[in-house]
C-alpha cells in the first residue's frame, strides 16, 4: 500500500477516523494496517476480534472497521469465527 495513513492515526497509531469514499486509497491503506494485526492462519472469536479492533482505534464504534474488513476480504468469517481471508485456519 501506497497511501499513508498518518492522517487517520493519533500519536499511538490508533485509528481515529474513517476516510470518506472520495479517499478509497485510503480506506484501503487502513484495512491493510488493520488485517496486519491477525496472524495468518488463526481462527479468532468475535470478541477477540472486536477487542483487538477496539484496542487500535479510537472510534466510538470500531464495528465500522469489521464490517469493511469484511466487505473488502480481509476477513472472513463462519458466523462464528474470524481469520484473515489470504490464510483460513488449519491451511498453512
Amino acid at each position: 500500500m501506497t497511501k499513508s495513513i498518518t492522517d487517520f492515526q493519533d500519536e499511538h497509531g490508533r485509528i481515529t477516523g474513517w476516510p470518506s469514499e472520495r479517499r478509497k486509497p485510503q480506506q484501503l491503506a487502513i484495512l491493510h494496517h488493520l488485517r496486519g494485526l491477525f496472524e495468518p492462519g488463526v481462527s479468532y472469536e468475535a470478541g477477540d476480534v472486536k477487542q483487538i479492533l477496539a484496542d487500535h482505534t479510537t472510534l466510538e464504534d470500531p464495528s465500522i472497521l469489521l464490517t469493511e474488513l469484511l466487505d473488502s476480504d480481509y476477513l472472513a468469517t463462519d458466523g462464528e469465527h474470524y481469520w484473515r481471508a489470504d490464510s483460513r485456519p488449519g491451511t498453512r
